[in-house]
């Protein structure tokens, strides 16, 4: 039997006094591309930030390996799950500069190597000098790669993707697609709109179904 990593139990999600999301159970093993599905506002978003530790259920429980979630464990999953967000923030300033802050967090240490980033910068269609840029002036779409890149230099194993290919063309949502799926040893669970992520590998989760049953 596969390793658990993630798992909702009976989750519920409220804005207020209005129940967006109830008794949604989702279980993820290890190497399992999970897309969830559902309109703006279904608790989409919120079930990833409950995990991380930054939301919390209205009603239900959420495992990551196992255990259930708590100030610790919600620490553990951002030490070992890239979560990339639609709006990538890292902040101003020249993105080497902003990398070798992320490099110089304890837990990164090691990592970021440069010859990857080169590859992939290659990969995913970013300009040679991207590096000099300041990152406020990129434009969506190369704001949304850079972010990719950093989670893959990470060397995680378990990606969280809300709505990460949002403001690429179709190309590219393909390309990164792609290089997210061929990795079987992967886990992945993807929020997203685009078609370019459904795939026969890819479990479809639709959220109001799954609130609903």
């Amino acid at each position: 039997m596969q390793d658990e990593i993630i798992r909702y139990e009976n989750a519920g999600i409220s804005f207020g006094n209005k129940k967006v999301l109830s008794n949604f159970s989702l279980c993820i093993p290890k190497g399992k591309k999970v897309l969830l599905k559902g309109k703006s506002g279904a608790g989409k978003s919120t079930l990833f930030k409950a995990l991380l530790g930054f939301e919390k259920l209205s009603e239900g429980a959420v495992y990551y390996k196992g255990k259930a979630l708590s100030p610790q464990v919600a620490w553990q999953v951002r030490k070992e799950a890239a979560y990339i967000s639609q709006d990538t923030d890292l902040g101003e300033g020249p993105i080497k500069l902003l990398l070798e802050e992320i490099r110089a967090y304890k837990p990164n240490r090691g990592k970021m190597n440069p010859e990857k980033f080169h590859m992939l910068i290659n990969e995913f269609e970013l300009e040679k000098d991207i590096l000099e840029k300041n990152f406020e002036r990129l434009s969506g779409g190369e704001k949304q790669r850079i972010g990719i890149l950093i989670a893959l230099l990470l060397e995680r194993d378990i990606f969280l993707l809300d709505e990460a290919t949002s403001a690429l063309d179709s190309g590219l949502k393909k390309k990164v697609a792609d290089y997210f799926l061929k990795h079987t040893d992967w886990t992945l669970f993807i929020i997203s709109h685009d078609r370019e992520w459904e795939r026969n590998e890819v479990e479809i989760v639709n959220v109001e179904k799954a609130g609903s049953g």
